[in-house]
């Protein structure tokens, strides 16, 4: 067994070590106790941090979504205010985590489609995405905020689109970057 770590320390080694049973095996191969025997810990540890598979992979998912914010926050803190260099830092910034993270994040997401929790989470974390992008893009679009957001979550599921088609090979990273700005200077620009 493997030595006591502080909680924090001990959850982030197992989360790291569920995203890379993920990555090698996929996501029918992850479980609380096979992540416990691959990680080196009882099976208790496992079910105190995360409660069932689902609240595993939920966590996988939140900490996905969370470096793609931190992600998106580090690309804009020194944006200029032009909505093509926005645009391209926001497409950037998306393909960025996706691509470090690879697969994994749909993967997870298929997984647990129709499990109450992640639907749920889901709707937190697109409810999250939509306000910031729109108040990063209100500035260039001239659009009240109902139509703004309406056309954010088209941006959204574009980009979700494009980074699955990228970490799955099928396009690469700069045509999947250069579509998104693309799509975002064309949604949001003045109309």
């Amino acid at each position: 067994m493997s030595k006591k770590m502080p909680k924090a320390e001990r959850r982030a080694q197992l989360l790291e070590t569920a995203r890379e049973m993920v990555r090698e095996s996929g996501t029918d191969a992850l479980s609380l106790g096979s992540l416990a025997e691959r990680a080196g810990v009882s099976k208790p540890i496992t079910y105190n941090h995360f409660g069932t598979r689902s609240g595993l992979m939920i966590a996988l998912y939140r900490e996905i979504n969370e470096q793609q914010v931190r992600a998106t926050q580090e690309a804009l803190a020194n944006a200029p205010a032009e909505l093509a260099e926005v645009a391209r830092l926001l497409a950037q910034a998306y393909m960025d985590c996706h691509e470090s993270v690879g697969p994994e994040f749909h993967a997870i997401g298929s997984a647990l489609k129709g499990d109450p929790e992640m639907e749920a989470y889901e709707r937190e974390m697109l409810d999250e995405n939509i306000a910031h992008y729109a108040n990063v893009l209100k500035p260039f679009s001239g659009l009240a905020t109902p139509d703004l957001q309406r056309r954010v979550i088209a941006i959204l599921g574009a980009a979700d689109a494009l980074s699955d088609a990228m970490t799955r090979g099928r396009i690469s990273k700069a045509d999947a970057v250069e579509d998104l700005a693309i799509l975002i200077m064309s949604i949001i620009g003045r109309v």
